[in-house]
């Protein structure tokens, strides 16, 4: 009697797309997927200081990879990468020889650089805002972008709060305003089942710097305050990937490197 063949166990044809194979990048990080949530923290990065997501750029691919490795089934939605944890994601600007130099990374590895044309001089009459600061406002509204999906919860509703307070100079919630609207959000999104059915961040940021009575650039206090705010009213004690802590952080940053080049430009006699 001949004896059955076991058949050989199915082995997995497809692989996640890593950092390694489509950016210049070394060490533990190449090995590591592309998770959904490290491009969705890119995203608000590049929303927040540079007004959208460039075409082409860091961002776009690693939605592009992380949309492939998440429809395969290798990664999870809510997945992100160790290294975007804990160091998180920069980007830079240099002016060198009358061009702007913009440089991403994530952590401390650069995963693309390229030149823009310096912007344009504003000749409008001067207002209390530095044109060049990313405002607490448009930081929300990058979020609508980087996590506009998520549905609102106490969380998202209590960083919203104090991220408006801290807009608006003011020790109480706007009537009406945006953080009124999340905390309404997130008591009815608690009651119901289907997250299609509940209240989303992009409900109630898109457009954040139109609804704040007043604005204002964000600072490193600014996002200690929000972080501070979303970590507390978290279950998990942590902030949300592109979320509104995120994003006013990353503004916070980027208005403090801009500080820097701008003081380093003066003394090299440039501007």
């Amino acid at each position: 009697m001949s004896q059955q063949q076991r058949p050989r166990p199915t082995q997995p044809t497809t692989e996640p797309i890593k950092y390694g194979d489509v950016f210049p990048v070394s060490g533990s990080l190449a090995s590591k997927p592309i998770a959904p949530q490290d491009a969705a923290t890119m995203q608000s990065a590049e929303n927040t200081v540079l007004g959208n997501t460039q075409k082409g750029g860091p961002a776009a691919v690693m939605s592009s990879a992380a949309t492939k490795n998440e429809r395969a089934g290798l990664v999870s939605h809510e997945q992100v990468t160790d290294v975007v944890a804990t160091d998180g994601v920069t980007i830079s600007q240099a002016n060198v020889a009358g061009s702007r130099i913009i440089t991403e990374a994530v952590g401390n590895q650069v995963v693309g650089e390229y030149a823009r044309p310096p912007p344009v001089a504003m000749t409008s009459p001067a207002s209390a805002l530095n044109r060049d600061a990313i405002t607490i406002g448009e930081a929300l509204q990058a979020t609508a972008l980087s996590a506009g999906n998520k549905p609102v919860d106490q969380s998202d509703a209590a960083a919203i709060q104090v991220a408006e307070m801290r807009a608006t100079g003011s020790s109480e919630v706007v009537t009406g305003g945006i953080a009124a609207q999340a905390q309404s959000a997130a008591t009815t999104n608690a009651r119901l089942i289907l997250d299609e059915n509940k209240t989303k961040l992009s409900d109630i940021l898109t457009d954040a710097t139109a609804k704040l009575p007043n604005d204002k650039p964000a600072t490193r206090e600014d996002a200690e305050r929000v972080i501070g705010a979303e970590l507390r009213n978290d279950p998990n004690m942590v902030t949300y990937p592109g979320g509104v802590a995120e994003s006013v952080a990353a503004a916070a940053r980027l208005n403090q490197s801009t500080k820097v080049l701008k003081c380093q430009d003066r003394e090299d006699g440039v501007g």
